[in-house]
């Protein structure tokens, strides 16, 4: 039996919670936290833990992830840890700025605490990080023997992040539902079923209310959609595993982060690219009326939130045939999440599939509207809800 680290020990949210609430909780896990970000975004939150640092006689340090959640960084963090003879790790900032902190903290063996900044990703959730080189390039994941010790979600600090950040977290959200479905739809475990409707849950909420949210920022609704992205997200992969996670979605965004060009787009503009990269393979080498229509769909709700649907929508319009061909060809190495599809995907394939995302599907009878009302099966695609 595998084992399964499924959610953070304490989830504590709420709105302005990192003044007070999340002073106290960190102070039960250790006196000498390391806060772990980027230069900017400590100088934004460090005023605000050490303030009510001081009321729990909490002596902080900080050290930046800079310039990325890379092996030399890492190496650079476990220095600051033996330094500041810290006892707790809190990451502050985006997913890269939480990996660090994660796996730091995996390697030194202390309580780790997550504070999003952004609702970008679920890297506040997951027992996993991810490694790049110093340049951006995805290398290798790490799964973690435990999700974190404590996740803060303050509503008021991810309220000041770009809505672009919240935007790119509905694209990897979203991929839960179309990677979830096609590694492990067919499975039967009951932790599995339920990581897959979960899923089919999350991409509901967010086909009808991410819209509303990003029209109302601060509301019911928006807090609702940075649930979702934040922390129902990550239930998905905690309940269902590794199979539940990533699959050519994904396996597309690493490819693309070994190009330059790609470098100003973020982590969950990728993926959301890479759902329609993944959806297109399924129609072209499966014959999946099913998935063109899903495809189709998705096109209609990244115009309305505002997610990319090509590669010019994702600034790289310039890519060479070449460098294409690199990034395709990583995404088909032997050990990537693309060989979770059901049928064998080459790298000729993948860039035909990466070049016509937005291609008008064969066969346009097939209406999901028709549809909402049949049973679900566990593996069903045919569930698409109309936002």
């Amino acid at each position: 039996m595998s084992l399964l680290a499924i959610a953070p020990a304490q989830v504590l949210r709420g709105n302005g919670i990192i003044h007070q609430e999340a002073a106290a909780a960190i102070a039960a896990l250790g006196k000498r936290p390391l806060l772990v970000g980027g230069g900017a975004t400590l100088g934004v939150v460090q005023p605000h833990f050490a303030e009510a640092g001081r009321l729990h006689t909490l002596h902080m340090a900080t050290a930046s992830y800079m310039p990325d959640c890379s092996e030399v960084t890492l190496t650079k963090l476990r220095q600051a840890v033996s330094q500041h003879q810290a006892d707790v790790i809190v990451g502050v900032g985006g997913g890269k700025a939480l990996d660090a902190a994660k796996l730091l903290a995996h390697q030194c063996q202390l309580p780790v605490v997550t504070t999003p900044t952004s609702g970008a990703t679920c890297a506040a959730w997951t027992a996993l990080s991810n490694v790049y080189s110093n340049e951006g390039a995805f290398l290798y994941d790490v799964a973690l023997p435990r999700c974190p010790d404590l996740l803060v979600l303050d509503y008021a600090l991810i309220g000041t992040a770009p809505q672009r950040t919240l935007i790119a977290g509905i694209g990897d959200a979203i991929a839960k539902w179309y990677e979830a479905s096609v590694s492990s739809g067919h499975l039967e475990q009951p932790l599995v079923v339920s990581a897959v409707q979960q899923a089919r849950i999350l991409r509901d909420i967010l086909f009808q209310k991410a819209a509303i949210a990003l029209r109302q920022p601060g509301s019911a609704t928006w807090q609702d959609v940075v649930d979702a992205t934040v922390l129902l997200a990550g239930v998905i992969g905690g309940l269902g595993g590794a199979q539940c996670r990533t699959v050519a979605a994904h396996a597309v965004h690493n490819g693309l982060t070994h190009l330059a060009a790609s470098h100003g787009t973020l982590h969950g503009e990728k993926v959301a690219y890479g759902i329609l990269v993944q959806l297109r393979l399924e129609e072209l080498l499966q014959g999946n009326q099913l998935a063109a229509t899903a495809r189709q769909q998705l096109l209609v709700f990244y115009r309305e939130v505002g997610l990319p649907q090509t590669l010019t929508d994702l600034g790289m319009a310039t890519v060479t045939l070449a460098e294409l061909q690199h990034a395709a060809e990583l995404a088909c190495a032997s050990t990537s999440d693309i060989h979770r599809l059901p049928f064998t995907v080459t790298p000729e394939q993948l860039m035909a599939a990466m070049v016509s995302t937005t291609a008008p599907s064969r066969d346009r009878r097939t209406d999901p509207a028709d549809r909402t009302s049949q049973p679900a099966s566990n593996s069903d695609r045919t569930d698409e809800v109309v936002a």
